[in-house]
């Protein structure tokens, strides 16, 4: 009916997003995979919890190193750690749900694959450890 307002509410879309490394680097992403947790059962109660890594896929810009660089620092024994923060955001560029990882650290990079007959974008990924994520609704 005309003049009618819509009051549902509607799920968040899950393709604007964006993802800063370490409160320094905001990097645009094209994919986030493995925001996931889990309580490992024991007998009577729940267990210890235990996360996965997170990948981040991306397109490969020219002179955009800061995943290389990130993955560079790591050196015998020490590891460059940083505070990776996920916001899933709504149409108005506002977070909605936010994925804290903390004491984060680039576990692998891959490279894009190399093919002459394509004419897709390059694309690298990275593989990030993490020792906590907090998930929260601002």
């Amino acid at each position: 009916m005309s003049g009618e307002t819509q009051t549902s509410t509607w799920p968040l879309p899950k393709f604007y997003f964006s993802a800063q490394l370490g409160g320094t680097v905001t990097a645009t992403f094209q994919e986030v995979t493995g925001l996931d947790t889990e309580a490992t059962p024991a007998a009577t109660m729940p267990g210890s919890r235990k996360v996965g890594n997170v990948t981040l896929h991306k397109g490969l810009f020219a002179n955009d190193t800061a995943l290389w660089d990130w993955f560079n620092q790591i050196k015998l024994n020490t590891i460059a750690r940083k505070t990776v923060v996920i916001n899933l955001l709504d149409e108005t560029g506002a977070p909605k749900r936010v994925w804290t990882l903390d004491n984060a650290w680039p576990t692998k990079i891959t490279g894009t694959d190399l093919k002459s007959e394509g004419n897709e974008v390059a694309v690298e990924s990275v593989d990030i450890a993490y020792e906590t994520m907090v998930i929260s609704a601002p």
